[in-house]
């Protein structure tokens, strides 16, 4: 149907001649009409189509080009088929997203990448080159791109993460101060007072841990320390924090202080609450979620931030799986951190990447397949670019726009949706503000089985005359 439909509109409009430059044996230049469907800025902004003949890939394409996009499409062979397959006025780049060195021609001069490629085949090795390696590959190479730019620039590249710290050594740990305090007055302490110790160590297994016990009511232990940026960085530049942590599953309480102002020379204190998980994950605080301590304080201006403090304590614990769980377990903790990082800020997305929420998926597959996704998943996640995750229900080969959609989080959907419908949403997501840093579930319409509905079915219609995703993604959760 896209193909018809290509074909009636490929001959409106002037068609302009794009130079071909012989030297490029791996890059196809063809012809590039101009459209009358173009939208604003779109002739301004380059994207990559990776899987560019995937089921949701082609489509992806031919919506890019009838909206005036300029688009790079990444093939790993340029055959007489694969020519036939994409429209006349899309660049074709060869290369493999397995290896990261043939990647550089496919990010130079883009703007912004949508990743459509998945493996062939359910074999581990497959899996792991495409779903998982292939997004590190392209979302790294199109990193790299964007600070050699910067770099010419005399400047940082507005999607690189900014290093606070990173602990590798017994000297990474200097100026990092460990302290003890409780909520109560001292004379009501020391009766209630059983005891608080804690500590800040380069372990002999390579690990900076951060660890000890709280039995005393009220009383609390922290790590802290003043923050140095590179110069010409400041925090208002970015849009939050990034901790990579491990350890026995507590919960902390992160504090930045900020100040002094124009109209007072004391610092204010501001918090946000940090879950983690038993063993190593990812925490993502954004600046927007830290309240100041006191309600009349204005909010976080992270320009002004100069320390940094992770706080622990007893209450509002909640026992892990695992043999822990006693009141004397939830008392003790262990923090490892591996490193501290400022996430970049901006309006936009700059990598959109197509997963799966694996319904549709023999069960006998589904496990290997959702593991793959996942690391692919978190690798982006971890690359500092501004992204956006699509997870589709099982893909159906009908016309988009003819359905109601489900938005949601929480691997709760199991109905199937259109492949050009799913093409849609990765367009809009483009310049969609509220699609960046978020993961979501995407499928048709439905009704849940009675004594099922777990949830309120939200639908929207993707109607032409208004973008659907903005609402729909709007009251979804920020940085999943």
């Amino acid at each position: 149907m896209f193909d018809e439909v290509w074909r009636k509109f490929s001959g409106l409009g002037q068609f302009s001649r794009t130079r071909i430059d012989e030297s490029l044996d791996n890059v196809l230049i063809r012809e590039v009409p101009m459209c009358e469907f173009t939208v604003p800025g779109a002739q301004n902004t380059r994207v990559l189509v990776v899987g560019a003949t995937s089921r949701i890939g082609r489509i992806v394409v031919r919506k890019l080009m009838l909206r005036g996009y300029n688009v790079k499409a990444l093939v790993r062979k340029a055959d007489q088929d694969v020519i036939d397959m994409l429209p006349r006025s899309v660049e074709i780049v060869i290369g493999d997203v397995g290896e990261s060195s043939t990647l550089n021609a496919a990010v130079e001069g883009c703007n912004k990448i949508i990743y459509c490629a998945t493996a062939r085949s359910t074999i581990t090795g497959d899996l792991n080159r495409v779903d998982y390696q292939g997004v590190y590959n392209v979302s790294k190479a199109f990193q790299d791109y964007n600070n050699k730019l910067a770099q010419l620039r005399a400047g940082k590249s507005s999607k690189s993460k900014l290093l606070l710290a990173k602990f590798k050594s017994e000297e990474s740990l200097n100026g990092w101060e460990v302290r003890q305090g409780t909520y109560f007055q001292d004379v009501i302490a020391a009766k209630y007072d059983g005891g608080m110790d804690a500590k800040f160590e380069f372990t002999e297994t390579g690990n900076a841990v951060f660890s000890g016990y709280v039995f005393t009511r009220g009383g609390y232990v922290e790590l802290s320390k003043k923050l140095s940026l590179p110069l010409g960085s400041t925090l208002d530049r970015y849009d939050g924090l990034l901790l990579s942590v491990g350890g026995n599953g507590r919960s902390f309480v992160l504090i930045l202080e900020a100040g002094p102002t124009a109209d007072t020379a004391e610092s204010k204190t501001y918090f946000a609450r940090m879950s983690t998980k038993v063993g190593f994950c990812r925490a993502r605080i954004p600046f927007s979620s830290f309240r100041p301590v006191k309600p009349d304080d204005p909010p976080l201006d992270p320009f002004l931030v100069h320390t940094l403090t992770i706080r622990f304590e007893p209450r509002r614990q909640r026992p892990v799986e695992g043999p822990a769980g006693s009141k004397q377990d939830l008392r003790s903790f262990k923090l490892i951190i591996e490193y501290i990082k400022a996430l970049p800020t901006g309006e936009e997305t700059d990598f959109i990447l197509v997963s799966c929420t694996g319904s549709g998926i023999e069960p006998n597959r589904r496990e290997q397949v959702l593991k793959a996704k996942k690391a692919g998943e978190d690798s982006l996640r971890r690359s500092g670019l501004g992204y956006t995750i699509v997870r589709p229900g099982p893909l159906q080969e009908e016309p988009g726009g003819q359905r109601a959609l489900i938005f949601d989080q929480g691997n709760r959907i199991s109905q199937g949706i259109s492949c050009a419908d799913v093409a849609d949403i990765c367009v809009k997501a483009l310049h969609d503000s509220t699609a960046r840093n978020k993961s979501f579930d995407v499928c048709y319409e439905y009704m849940a089985e009675q004594g099922k509905e777990l949830y309120e079915l939200v639908a929207h219609l993707p109607d032409k005359a208004n973008n659907y995703l903005t609402p729909a993604l709007s009251v979804l959760e920020k940085n999943t």
